[in-house]
């Protein structure tokens, strides 16, 4: 009984101890706002990529291994 006396009086200090932060709670949501805000500019710095160039249809090779399955039946048709 004793032991588990002095257990439950050594989690209650436990649970008492307090550790200061680095810095302000404040800066830690600056941070990732700042982090987010970055992540967001690249996103959006590549979403004109796909207009640079002209679309170009795909070259038909009848010795292709593995065809894709998106010609439509064209291959059939030559």
């Amino acid at each position: 009984m004793l032991y588990s006396l002095g257990s439950a009086l050594l989690a209650t200090e436990a649970v008492e101890h307090h550790t200061e932060l680095p810095m302000e709670p404040f800066m830690y949501g600056l941070i990732i706002m700042g982090i987010l805000l970055t992540l967001m500019l690249i996103t959006v710095s590549f979403s004109n990529v796909r207009n640079r160039h002209e679309a170009v249809e795909e070259h038909l090779d009848p010795h292709k291994q593995h065809t894709n399955k998106h010609d439509h039946g064209e291959a059939n048709r030559h």
